[in-house]
């Protein structure tokens, strides 16, 4: 799926922050969207990858799409779900 396709809803800008902050940033806009909707994040952290994968494993929160280093940014697109479980 090209990254031209895809919606968002809103973004974030983790780029330069280390975990936890980009997953806690995360959770915070999450929390405050409406269900359905699709969150934007952009991080540099290189652990990130496996921090959102598992913190949407452990959610329930879908993974639409994933860009991995481009540049040294990461990009994630995640929809958020009705019946979320807590992180």
């Amino acid at each position: 799926m090209s990254t031209e396709q895809l919606h968002y809803d809103d973004q974030l800008d983790a780029k330069g922050l280390n975990c936890p902050l980009p997953i806690l940033k995360t959770k915070v806009l999450l929390n405050r969207m409406a269900i359905g909707q699709v969150l934007y994040v952009e991080a540099t952290d290189p652990h990130s990858v496996v921090d959102f994968e598992a913190y949407c494993a452990r959610t329930g929160h879908e993974l639409v799409h994933k860009v991995e280093d481009d540049e040294g940014v990461y990009a994630f697109y995640i929809r958020r779900v009705e019946n979320a479980r807590p992180a």
